[in-house]
């Protein structure tokens, strides 16, 4: 069986307080928070990631670190405070990206690929000297812009320390995405999850709660041995009600999900 707990991204809320965000996440019952690195807890300020570290023990909530480190655009020195921000905060998790922010996949090289790949080794494995798991957004304009780009970088990283967030691309058809979970799904971690179509226009949780709880009820076992998380990113309007209630929806369907890997292990399916 996969359990899955509800979470939530911080950026979601990029302008709200540290404290108002934890107090958001109790008020709605989830399990965990993933910190911004580019909005609640800067790389290299240890005094603020010790302050929210506090703040979530105090809330029973879990942290992950959503650092914006880009490899290999951002050097190992740059990852080495957004990791010792990590540990201050006391995330088990840390988020960076795929190679350069806002280029796609297509248009790299193979030695930039090998480049990328090299660099994300690195980062796993100094990590993995401080306890903590290194995932790769799943994202446009990235090296994991798409399946098998993703699938063949993770393969060429290599390191058991290194795994791939997923989220749906914008207005993703139901049957593409579980073609995605089913090629990577050995490699996920965590799930970012929300309602946009196409156009990026933003929808209530509950618009698409067939949808998530369809990939989360599909998705595969996986090497990770962790918590797995589902983590909210963005609501429409930037709202903390929509947030409240999408907490609601998300909830709902962890449970329902939890509930059919239940009866299919009790089936001995």
């Amino acid at each position: 069986m996969i359990n899955i707990e509800p979470a939530l991204c911080s950026v979601t809320f990029r302008k709200l307080p540290a404290d108002e965000i934890v107090a958001l996440a109790v008020e709605a019952r989830l399990a965990a928070v993933e910190w911004a690195g580019d909005a609640h807890v800067f790389p290299g300020d240890l005094h603020a990631a010790r302050a929210v570290a506090r703040r979530c023990e105090n809330a029973g909530l879990k942290a992950s670190y959503g650092s914006y480190i880009a490899p290999p655009t951002d050097d190992f020195a740059a990852f080495k405070s957004a990791l010792e921000t990590a540990v201050a905060l006391g995330a088990s998790n840390i988020r960076i990206w795929a190679g350069t922010r806002e280029r796609d996949s297509s248009n790299y090289s193979a030695e930039e690929r090998r480049h990328a790949a090299e660099a994300i080794r690195q980062m796993g494995a100094e990590a993995a000297r401080h306890g903590v798991t290194v995932s790769l957004e799943y994202h446009p304009q990235s090296l994991t812009d798409e399946t098998l780009s993703a699938q063949s970088l993770i393969e060429a990283v290599g390191h058991p320390n290194v795994y791939l967030y997923w989220q749906p691309r914008p207005g993703l058809p139901l049957e593409e995405a579980l073609t995605e979970i089913a090629q990577v799904g050995e490699h996920i971690s965590h799930v970012h999850v929300f309602a946009w179509d196409r156009c990026r226009n933003r929808f209530g949780l509950a618009t698409a709660a067939d949808y998530w709880r369809t990939v989360l009820t599909a998705l595969p076992q996986s090497r990770w041995r962790g918590r797995r998380f589902a983590m909210l990113e963005f609501v429409a309007g930037d709202d903390p009600a929509v947030f409240l209630a999408d907490a609601g929806t998300l909830r709902q369907i962890l449970r329902v999900e939890v509930s059919l890997r239940t009866s299919g292990d009790a089936d001995g399916d």
